[in-house]
């Protein structure tokens, strides 16, 4: 398989993850709306709504970062320059494609980075 037919079906695998990750953030929404209309009986089930509330709302949070990279992915396959690192603008080998078809760096490039986030 060439790699124009791997790059057809991460198109595939990266519009499921987007249409799975939307359905699971319109879900979520959906609870915490529930969550927050509901009234506490007491100072415990107070903490327990704003608790699963705040966990909610990171677990979106992570949710709408992660559909951003897909959807730059989606963008990037349209206009031609999927997997190419944004480091060193070499090919992002299709291997590490497979694993994470929304990855923006090769395997060398997300070394470098994750080095400098980490010092910082």
């Amino acid at each position: 398989m060439g790699r124009a037919e791997d790059i057809a079906m991460l198109k595939e695998e990266l519009t499921k993850m987007a249409n799975n990750i939307k359905s699971n953030i319109n879900k979520a929404e959906e609870e915490i709306n529930l969550m927050r209309n509901q009234s506490p009986t007491d100072e415990g089930d107070y903490a327990v709504l704003l608790n699963d509330s705040a966990i909610d709302d990171t677990l979106i949070a992570k949710q709408m970062k992660k559909l951003e990279e897909i959807e730059l992915a989606l963008d990037k396959i349209s206009k031609g320059d999927y997997g190419i690192c944004e480091m060193c603008e070499d090919e992002i080998d299709i291997e590490r494609l497979r694993v994470k078809p929304f990855a923006k760096y090769c395997i060398s490039c997300r070394e470098i980075n994750e080095k400098e986030i980490s010092n910082r």
